[in-house]
């Protein structure tokens, strides 16, 4: 324990390397401690067959520029070095359903993704205008939504109870729009009897802004982060699982590694499971109803996600994502499923390559998977970090479910098992052992409508010195967990200092940029 640092991140999840960047470029000395053998939580990227897959981060929204992420991540240093492609203009997402050949588009800004829709449903123009203002409203009440830290939040209880089935429902009674305009919920899960509306908001808006995939992957951002962290003094270590606090006088004092090495700081920031926080917080006393908050919080539902390598010049590349349900009532049942009605809606989507846009070479499905599918197997631990064969039960098991996705897939997209040359799988395993949620949640903690005021944790803990970040303490997603990251720094900054910065660092001149690191779409 011969070096002491102002803020050691635990975790490097894009929260924590957010965090990080934001701090090592106000002059802090910050360390970054990461359990497995690459950088990123959600970010994280994988090869097999020479074919590059995402694990988390699908396409990306808001990036054009001076929209909200952008305007972040130019602050940050790497908005002009990502390497991104604009989906579809006239239709980034498609909404579809067995039995009905119409394709549901959601179309890049906010009249185009009007015109567009209504085309399909042209007497329900005004109800999808209605839907969209609603939206946008909603959003603009969130001021760090708008890279604003002058405007105090104009929402309240009310419209944080606001459920998006029911804000869909008041729009329209045509069953099929409203089965379109919540047709996307597999980005944040959905629950129809309980996640807020403004979930949805803060979710969809930012695609309709602006859609980018992330050429070669996802994992892109994680090593831009790192770059720049490292540009500023900031320090990561890989393979640093912390396995112990040590508390003293209120304060944590330094953490422990499971290969033995201690690691000491001023300020602690938590960038795992607010669950497995505690864990670490082990009997130190802190309030009980905090700790229940926290220990009684739902996680969101697991993904059971299948990476299909395509043959070489088999099947056009696409540039857009489908979202498909077996039916209208799927859209929000699809995650209450019966595991031999499994699975009622899936999502598809490519992979972005910038020397092969014509030929897809490997698409993405996922769709919900429960723990308890795979809780037979959880003594086991898997990860390049940590290696652990599960046994022949469970390989078998992932294979059952891939046949049965496969024979899904096939009536979606005729011809699709002559078109593959490999397949792999993950489950809820998978992302407990290398996200770290508790059962695999793919996005934190549920928010629920009728609990409106414990859908978020404070970035301060009980803990004077540690403070949390990430998709379970306010909003998940890249943008959402962006804005948590700044909220968590501004414990520490100030947020009128924070975002003066980053306000005075978008009204600069921007650097120049290569042209084909955005490329724009094509016509299909």
């Amino acid at each position: 324990m011969d070096e002491s640092f102002d803020v050691i991140v635990i975790g490097s999840g894009l929260g924590g390397l957010v965090c990080a960047t934001i701090l090592a470029k106000e002059g802090l000395n910050v360390l970054v401690l990461e359990k497995n053998n690459q950088y990123g939580g959600n970010l994280q990227t994988f090869v097999r067959d020479r074919c590059i897959f995402d694990t988390g981060v699908h396409y990306i929204g808001g990036l054009a520029k001076g929209q909200n992420l952008y305007q972040y991540f130019h602050y940050l240093g790497i908005a002009e070095k990502l390497r991104l492609k604009r989906m579809d203009l006239d239709g980034f997402d498609m909404v579809t359903f067995d039995g009905d050949p119409v394709e549901y588009p959601y179309a890049q800004g906010g009249p185009n993704f009007i015109e567009q829709l209504s085309r399909y449903f042209p007497e329900e123009r005004s109800s999808i205008k209605r839907f969209y203002h609603q939206m946008k409203e909603t959003c603009q009440s969130f001021p760090l939504y708008r890279v604003n830290a002058e405007e105090p939040y104009r929402w309240n209880e009310e419209m944080l109870s606001l459920k998006v089935r029911d804000v869909i429902a008041q729009c329209t009674s045509n069953t099929k729009l409203q089965a379109v305009l919540a047709g996307t919920n597999l980005l944040y899960a959905g629950i129809a009897e309980k996640t807020p509306f403004y979930v949805h908001a803060l979710s969809i808006n930012s695609y309709i802004e602006s859609a980018w995939r992330c050429i070669n992957g996802g994992g892109q951002l994680a090593k831009l982060l790192i770059r720049e962290l490292r540009k500023h003094g900031g320090k990561a270590l890989k393979y640093k699982q912390v396995s112990k606090f040590h508390i003293k006088d209120g304060l944590l004092r330094s953490v422990s590694t499971s290969d033995g090495n201690t690691y000491r700081a001023a300020t602690f920031i938590s960038n795992i499971d607010p669950k497995k926080t505690l864990d670490l917080i082990g009997d130190y006393p802190i309030r009980r109803s905090y700790a229940n908050h926290i220990r009684r919080a739902e996680p969101t539902v697991s993904s059971f996600s299948l990476y299909i390598v395509l043959k070489p010049k088999q099947l056009p590349y696409l540039n857009k994502n489908y979202y498909h349900f077996k039916d209208e009532a799927s859209v929000w049942g699809n995650i209450h499923y019966r595991p031999d009605d499994w699975p009622a809606g899936y999502m598809v989507s490519m992979n972005a390559k910038s020397d092969n846009d014509r030929w897809a070479e490997g698409l993405t499905v996922f769709t919900y998977m429960h723990y308890d599918e795979v809780k037979q197997w959880e003594h086991t631990q898997n990860t390049v970090a940590s290696s652990d064969y599960r046994g022949d039960d469970y390989e078998r098991f992932k294979q059952e479910k891939t046949e049965v996705m496969l024979d899904k897939l096939e009536k979606k997209f005729p011809g699709l098992r002559d078109q593959i040359l490999a397949t792999y799988a993950s489950t809820p395993l998978t992302y407990r052992d290398y996200i770290g949620s508790e059962t695999g949640g793919m996005y934190g903690f549920a928010k629920d409508a009728n609990q409106p005021i414990r859908n978020s944790l404070p970035p301060r803990t009980k803990i004077k010195n540690l403070l949390l970040t990430g998709q379970s303490i306010n909003m998940h997603g890249i943008l959402g967990v962006t804005i948590s990251a700044v909220l968590t720094c501004s414990e520490l900054l100030g947020k009128e200092h924070l975002l003066r910065k980053i306000n005075d660092a978008n009204q600069a001149e921007p650097p120049t940029v290569d042209a084909c690191n955005h490329v724009q779409p094509q016509e299909t």
